[in-house]
């Protein structure tokens, strides 16, 4: 005799427990309010600092802790610059090995190439700062920074005393550290493009880059935003190898072949050695200065990876 089953209510089976609800929800507010409290934490740390200079902080070039004078525009600039120069030059290759991992053949050289480029992110930042300082840094210098600042010194990017340390080679370091984020991410973004479009393109005609020009990264192109995002936030936060390779000079230079400083170097460099109240606080005030210009970059990220999307489902 079969029994009868009570019926279940539409949606019943597919609606979470009302316990594992607020479990779920209580540990995604943790990410935000930790996110609020270490910016409470490095406000009131750098509150002395932004008592004493105000806005005068960003626009000031003097570094003196003698005199209890500071101002962040050099870090700021050297900061901005080694950022945008290793997206520059980290972009098209990351992209290029992108669409190589995403296609489909070769299946033993593609999972060697995409071994090697994702064990780049395993490396300790250390390590890239030893190698840009003891091998790159001195190669550079005779086969690249001196050739071009004696033959196009009057260029002002490019203009002498060509230095070992400089912001050329912070920036290829950082290059370089950048590379496995944006092209990790890029190829799986690749990878997601409908097959039918593809297939659609080679049925009309397309060549193989026909295809993935103005098909496939099109079709991608807010997911490769994204992973530049990713990446030029790395490069803005990165610390020990770019101390390591940027000369730390408090100026800031005309040209890449010399020495210049970043918001991180300066805390890695200083910290342990500031005293009082103003310069630990001052430090501490570059800390907030670069939450700030990553939460800056970010939010604008978003903002126009939604416009890319909106354009894309129009």
């Amino acid at each position: 005799m079969a029994v009868a089953r009570p019926a279940l209510r539409s949606g019943a089976a597919s609606r979470p427990p009302d316990g594992f609800r607020t479990v779920t929800t209580v540990v995604s507010l943790a990410a935000p309010v930790v996110l609020v409290a270490i910016v409470l934490v490095v406000g009131s740390g750098a509150l002395p600092a932004i008592r004493h200079f105000g806005l005068g902080f960003f626009t000031s070039r003097a570094w003196d802790p003698v005199r209890d004078k500071f101002g962040a525009l050099p870090m700021i600039y050297g900061t901005v610059v080694t950022s945008f120069l290793a997206l520059v030059m980290a972009l098209p290759v990351g992209i290029g090995v992108a669409i190589f991992l995403a296609q489909q053949g070769a299946p033993r050289i593609r999972a060697a190439i995409g071994t090697g480029v994702e064990l780049l992110a395993a490396i300790p930042s250390v390590v890239y700062g030893i190698w840009g300082l003891y091998v790159l840094a001195p190669w550079l210098l005779i086969h690249v920074s001196r050739p071009l600042s004696t033959r196009l010194g009057s260029i002002p990017i490019f203009a002498g005393p060509a230095l070992q340390t400089n912001l050329l080679i912070a920036s290829i370091v950082l290059a370089v550290m950048v590379l496995p984020t944006l092209s990790a991410i890029s190829r799986d973004v690749i990878r997601a493009v409908p097959s039918g479009m593809r297939e659609a393109s080679v049925a009309l005609g397309a060549t193989w880059w026909e295809t993935t020009w103005k098909v496939v990264l099109p079709a991608a192109r807010a997911g490769i935003f994204g992973a530049t995002i990713l990446a030029l936030g790395r490069a803005l936060g990165e610390t020990i190898a770019v101390t390591m390779v940027i000369g730390n000079r408090h100026d800031i230079p005309t040209s890449l072949l010399l020495p210049a400083y970043t918001l991180a170097s300066a805390i890695a460099n200083e910290f342990s050695e500031a005293t009082g109240t103003l310069y630990p606080s001052s430090l501490i005030f570059l800390g907030l200065v670069l939450m700030l210009v990553t939460l800056a970059v970010n939010v604008i990220a978003l903002l126009l990876v939604r416009s890319i999307s909106r354009e894309a489902r129009v």
